[in-house]
């Protein structure tokens, strides 16, 4: 029997999902539950002739959206904001069941959407420019911001509601239009929520604002990326994906907003309290299952308290409850699908024959010892790899989407800092200390390289309210708060002359 939240969402009446599908149909994706790999439902693609009808549409509307009033446009996305509200609870249940995140991460992850729904209404009458003084008389210079036009927003499984909110909710309030395409692993969560927000839109009189492309790279993907008609792409997924967005769009003079891969560290300093330090890494590592951007992968411990520390983490992955991700307790889910098993049990081995030696977790859970309902899941007991004494460690330097942490040591901050930021990626970082100068020291312009870097909380669970992104391979990319709202927006610089003499810059005379 379907879950209750597909229903709740109405997706047992949209035309392009089959919630009795057992298997793939013709022209269709087959979903299918990490938690149990049962099916959920079978989801129409689109193919060339209804992506063309989609980005047309786009182009059609922003024509009209973008001269709406900007706090006008903050009123839809208000209510858009309250209708999340209403659906968060069978919405992060869907995130839940569609991904195999635990509930209360689905839960949180609608909030999020909600919260950057807030940011955008205020934002809608906040879209400032700048008055420059002109060096020429009577004349008055400024610039302004303007809308882009429409937005075309890729989006990875882990967060298949949430960052599209981040681009959409901010877009819209900035004038543009969005076409999405989500991942295939996650349509049903997309088809839910962007129709929350077309069906608010729409009722206000803005029918086409927010559209939804669910189709393969080669039919859909690849179409979106080189499409001169979207001038901002925001791609959210692998750097491998992130360089093929990147060299398309860059070809076609567009824009691009990337928020790729992570290899996160926290340094644990000989001064950190680790009551305060054990319990966030331990969320940072195995939230989600490992399956965030910013997931704490690499911790570098001062090599006097590294036994220590190492034993804490220990004793506290082996109280992590791991099952059915709807059940109120468990902390840790499946992952996404059996080739992120793969990729897992492959990492571990890597790993022990590179040296290091396995502390704990680190095996697939057979699917024979899972207990019903979640019998056929996909599920692994998350690990902690000690690297060896000279710290090399080579699998650590790639990102395996799954909850293996490879523990290192230091002797100096310096040091420290040096490994946190030897990685190709560049996103998300953390310290914990109680030393000032460690402190500043790691948040000082030689000291981290990533584009979060936190003291004394963990590499993930980032707030709407800042700038969302990181540097080197992760792409360098902003979503969310702060002045991300620029992406979306073109910026003009204009100059006005209300005297009755041309009067040239720089001095010039041309008489």
């Amino acid at each position: 029997m379907p879950h209750t939240c597909l229903s709740a969402l109405g997706l047992d009446k949209n035309p392009r999902v089959n919630l009795n599908a057992a298997a793939a149909e013709p022209g269709h994706v087959l979903v299918r539950s990490p938690g149990t790999d049962q099916p959920i439902a079978s989801v129409r693609l689109d193919d060339e002739s209804i992506y063309e009808r989609e980005v047309a549409g786009a182009c059609e509307v922003f024509k009209t959206w973008r001269s709406i009033p900007a706090p006008q446009r903050g009123l839809v996305v208000r209510a858009i904001g309250d209708e999340f509200r209403k659906f968060k609870e069978p919405l992060g249940e869907l995130v839940s069941l569609e991904v195999g995140k635990i509930r209360q991460e689905g839960l949180g992850e609608v909030q999020e959407t909600i919260d950057i729904a807030d940011f955008a209404v205020g934002l809608s009458r906040q879209l400032y420019g700048m008055t420059m003084p002109s060096e020429r008389p009577n004349h008055r210079m400024f610039e302004q911001w303007l809308p882009l036009g429409p937005i075309g927003v890729i989006s990875a499984f882990n967060f298949p509601n949430a960052v599209w909110a981040w681009n959409a909710m901010l877009a819209a309030a900035c004038g543009d239009t969005v076409v999405w395409k989500p991942s295939l692993l996650a349509p049903l969560t997309a088809i839910a929520s962007n129709a929350i927000a077309e069906r608010v839109a729409a009722s206000m009189g803005f029918p086409g604002v927010f559209r939804l492309v669910i189709g393969t790279d080669p039919v859909v993907g690849e179409r979106l990326v080189a499409d001169k008609r979207l001038p901002l792409i925001s791609a959210t997924g692998s750097c491998r994906m992130g360089r093929r967005v990147g060299q398309v769009v860059a070809d076609r003079m567009g824009r691009c907003l990337l928020e790729l891969g992570g290899n996160n560290a926290v340094i644990i300093d000989r001064s950190a309290d680790l009551n305060l330090t054990i319990p966030a890494v331990v969320f940072a590592a195995v939230g989600t299952a490992g399956q965030r951007c910013t997931t704490t992968r690499r911790l570098i411990v001062h090599e006097s308290i590294a036994d220590d520390v190492v034993a804490r983490l220990k004793r506290a992955y082996e109280t992590i409850r791991i099952g059915d991700p709807l059940a109120d307790g468990t902390l840790v889910g499946p992952l996404v699908n059996a080739k992120a098993v793969d990729g897992f049990k492959h990492a571990i081995a890597a790993a022990v024959q590179q040296g290091g030696t396995l502390v704990c977790g680190g095996d697939a859970i057979p699917k024979s010892a899972l207990p019903a309902p979640i019998a056929g899941g996909h599920y692994v007991k998350p690990a902690i790899v000690r690297a060896p004494a000279n710290n090399r460690l080579p699998i650590s330097d790639e990102e395996t989407f799954a909850p293996i942490l490879y523990v290192f040591t230091f002797k100096t901050v310096a040091e420290a800092i040096a490994m946190n930021n030897s990685v190709a990626q560049g996103l998300s970082s953390a310290i914990f200390t109680d030393s000032l100068r460690s402190a500043e020291a790691f948040l000082s312009p030689s000291g981290s390289d990533c584009g979060i870097a936190n003291v004394n909380i963990g590499t993930s669970g980032a707030e709407i309210g800042g700038a969302f992104g990181g540097e080197k391979e992760t792409g360098g990319g902003r979503e969310s708060g702060s002045d991300s709202w620029k992406a979306y927006m073109r910026r003009q610089t204009c100059t006005i002359n209300y005297g009755t003499e041309l009067k040239l810059a720089q001095g010039i005379r041309f008489e």
